[in-house]
């Protein structure tokens, strides 16, 4: 397959701002890409070369580098290229214009010292593979090695493929195509009907590999999804938890019995053994394994199964008292450079709550109560190494009295975990199966959430010229879009304003994102990807926010009253946002709430 035809693609997606019209080019792609192709170009549509969690090393090669390149591919001095970069901010559009010998825009007479290139046409198995040699490229050398295999490939590239080229090194793609749509479209690809991006979905939950699941597909068909277990070594996606703050109301949903553990402020850890090898995903999925290897040893030692998939939450602890840290203390072993040094400051317990697959068998099918069972059958418990705390409740006050002793030990609150027999492990699902009740919801104020940055707004007087404000936006899993909540000015830091500029730079576009809906029109469009913890004081319509639109009532959307900007949350994608669903419900709370208050004051 012609290099050529996935850079007409990615350029007709990135003109787009129809979600629609982006799923039929994607479809048009996958009809044109040969079957033994298509994992390496889903990769290159997430902007990567293979899945986060392979430990393998990612493109991202800085811009000196790049430019470096560009010149030799080119005859251009840096310092000239450096200039246009400085004056466009995009060095996929800087390349494609000297390629083009359009260089009229600031630096005059550029195009006077384009080499002609060689004009044998790149395939997308040259491009992949050469990505590959740069990514892996390490040691004495390796920077001239990478210079020399990205000169190469710009030189045969087009001007338009040189844009994306550039922009795959640099590790800034800037499309911000969504897994959702990619399977959406290689379900009506592949299959002729939208009706099987369920099963595709079922594959990618269970394998988290999306370039694996969609060769599977072009290759062997629904039969070969179908076929699709867990396999230690490769990650599945995360079942999630609902969110509800009312004891009752939690247990009627989970259908009147229900396992009650304590939801620990920690990391969320899948841990995978195969023999003596153990492999340690985050909840994002990225191998975390590096930075715990004491987790690593107790999995060795403690797991008494030879294959297993088990999940619990790490956490840091007091290596005096043994009482739990809060979930900051553990993200010092990210920064640590000597993680023996980290491992004797923060030390860490491990709470298990769950086993996916063990020695042959697929577990994601079985009720909560056999996982549990059988889960406590090859585990070892010790001080360090234990089941997560937890009890069986059917009434109210019971689970109020278990969450309050868990929030006294250091625990973030509760989850409740439906018991009966549809209780399986749904693997990427967000549903009433697992509800989280925190500390947080028992607040006055609105539970905090998580939004995702679409847009951006120019401060004033003292953040003038600078991003002063956030358009930020829940998630719509239905549709794969991300619908526009409220407008955050609040709540940052000198520090935070200083920043961020700079960490909004890679996801600036010049158009709304196909993937926002929106009617507000910010000063900055930005590719949703940055996720951000936000508080405010209630939940409020809105004729101008797109969240829930007509959901409550006709011409209002749901938007957020007095936002404050609380943190980033690097750990979390934009897929992982809050949902437009959740908003829901928790308007109706708001609402079921103020109208018993004001029952109760008429009452006295």
């Amino acid at each position: 397959m012609l290099f050529e035809v996935l850079a007409k693609a990615l350029d007709s997606a990135e003109r787009t701002t129809s979600r629609t019209q982006l799923t039929a080019i994607l479809v048009d792609l996958f009809r044109k890409t040969e079957p033994d192709v298509v994992d390496k170009v889903v990769y290159l549509l997430q902007g990567r070369l293979w899945p986060e969690w392979s430990g393998l090393p990612e493109l991202g090669v800085g811009i000196k580098l790049l430019i470096k390149a560009a010149s030799k591919s080119l005859g251009i001095k840096e310092s000239e290229i450096e200039a246009l970069y400085n004056k466009l901010g995009d060095s996929g559009k800087v390349i494609e214009q000297l390629k083009a010998g359009k260089s009229s825009a600031g630096v005059g007479g550029l195009a006077r010292f384009v080499q002609k290139a060689d004009t044998s046409r790149l395939t997308v198995v040259e491009v992949y593979d050469t990505l590959a040699k740069v990514a892996q490229a390490t040691g004495e050398g390796s920077r001239d090695i990478k210079v020399n295999l990205i000169a190469s490939l710009l030189s045969r590239a087009t001007p338009l493929e040189a844009r994306y080229i550039a922009r795959l090194v640099e590790g800034r793609l800037r499309l911000g195509i969504g897994d959702a749509t990619i399977m959406d479209a290689i379900a009506i690809a592949y299959t002729g009907s939208s009706l099987n991006r369920q099963l595709v979905e079922y594959a990618y939950n269970v394998r988290a590999d999306l370039g694996n699941v969609a060769k599977v597909l072009a290759t062997k068909g629904l039969e070969g999804l179908k076929a699709i277990t867990p396999t230690p070594g490769i990650p599945l996606r995360p079942m999630l938890a609902e969110r509800l703050s009312n004891p009752q109301e939690i247990l009627d949903k989970v259908g009147g019995e229900a396992l009650v553990e304590y939801k620990y402020d920690g990391e969320r850890a899948q841990i995978h053994k195969a023999g003596d090898r153990i492999t340690i995903f985050s909840r994002r999925l990225e191998n975390i394994t590096h930075q715990y290897p004491d987790v690593v040893d107790m999995a060795k030692n403690f797991i008494k199964a030879g294959e297993a998939i088990v999940e619990g939450e790490i956490v840091c602890i007091d290596p005096d008292t043994g009482a739990m840290r809060p979930f900051q203390e553990l993200m010092h072993r990210k920064r640590k450079h000597d993680i023996h040094e980290a491992l004797k400051e923060y030390p860490v317990a491990v709470f298990l709550f769950d086993v996916l697959y063990v020695d042959g068998r697929n577990m994601l099918n079985e009720p909560l109560k056999t996982r549990r069972e059988v889960l406590s059958k090859i585990i070892t418990e010790n001080d360090k190494f234990r089941l997560s705390e937890a009890v069986v409740v059917t009434r109210a006050d019971d689970l109020e009295k278990f969450f309050l002793k868990a929030v006294e030990e250091g625990a973030e609150g509760v989850v409740v975990k439906a018991l009966h027999s549809q209780s399986i492990y749904q693997a990427g699902a967000r549903g009433w199966l697992w509800i989280k009740y925190k500390r947080d919801y028992k607040s006055e104020m609105i539970d905090t959430v998580d939004l995702v940055a679409v847009g951006a707004f120019k401060g004033r007087g003292k953040r003038g010229g600078k991003v002063g404000a956030l358009l930020v936006a829940a998630y719509d899993p239905d549709t794969d879009t991300f619908q526009t909540v409220c407008k955050v000015g609040s709540g940052f830091t000198d520090a935070d304003l200083e920043k961020m500029d700079e960490i909004l730079a890679p996801y600036v576009i010049d158009h709304r994102h196909p993937r926002v809906v929106s009617e507000v029109e910010p000063d900055i469009w930005l590719t949703p990807a940055l996720v951000a913890e936000i508080l405010g004081a209630e939940l409020t319509l809105s004729p101008q926010h797109t969240c829930c639109r007509d959901m409550v009532k006709k011409g209002a959307g749901i938007s957020i009253r007095f936002p404050r900007f609380i943190r980033w949350r690097p750990d979390k994608g934009p897929e992982d946002a809050t949902t437009t669903k959740e908003l829901t419900e928790m308007y109706y709370r708001q609402l079921k709430k103020i109208s018993e208050e004001v029952v109760e004051k008429i009452e006295q």
